[in-house]
């Protein structure tokens, strides 16, 4: 009858430390689910070492929160593509924000959609002052204008489309 007592103690233990893991997997927070009742030494180490696995199983997944960085959105290809255009324009062409959204957006020109053309102006990252001297000095060089026709070249809608201060540093730097 001893025997059959101790293997019953162990085989109620069995059971709280499986209920314990039941409660568990089907997402139960409780820990202390098991009997109180039997307060004897394996008990009481059973449920030490089971909170124990417990609080070791429910720390992974928060270490693995915090090791992730936070993602970015996706970008659409389609906008990466016409930041890339952009970039090109900028630094091939020495080309204004407008006059490059112009040309992303043109029909004879990248025919990107107009949302992907402004993702492109709003994300590219330029000297555009620099770039309006670079045409200031082409203008100059190849076509002999005077100041005053450059900086309307550059302003103009139908010219280069910088801006009237992007226009103004150009003349104001172009002897320099």
């Amino acid at each position: 009858m001893k025997k059959f007592f101790k293997i019953g103690c162990l085989g109620f233990i069995g059971l709280i430390v499986l209920g314990i893991i039941i409660g568990i997997a089907t997402g139960g927070d409780d820990t202390e689910t098991a009997s109180t009742e039997v307060n004897t030494e394996e008990t009481t180490e059973t449920k030490t070492d089971t909170t124990k696995e417990i609080a070791e199983v429910k720390e992974e997944p928060k270490k693995a929160e915090k090791e992730e960085e936070p993602k970015e959105p996706e970008v659409p290809t389609e906008y990466k593509s016409a930041l890339q255009k952009a970039e090109s324009y900028a630094e091939i062409m020495s080309m204004s924000k407008q006059g490059i959204y112009d040309q992303l957006t043109s029909e004879a020109g990248e025919q990107f959609p107009e949302d992907a053309a402004q993702y492109a102006i709003d994300n590219v990252k330029w000297d555009w002052k620099e770039n309006a001297l670079k045409k200031a000095k082409s203008y100059t060089e190849t076509m002999a204008m005077s100041k005053d026709a450059v900086y309307d070249q550059l302003i103009s809608e139908a010219g280069e489309q910088f801006t009237p201060e992007e226009a103004q540093y150009a003349i104001d730097n172009l002897d320099k």
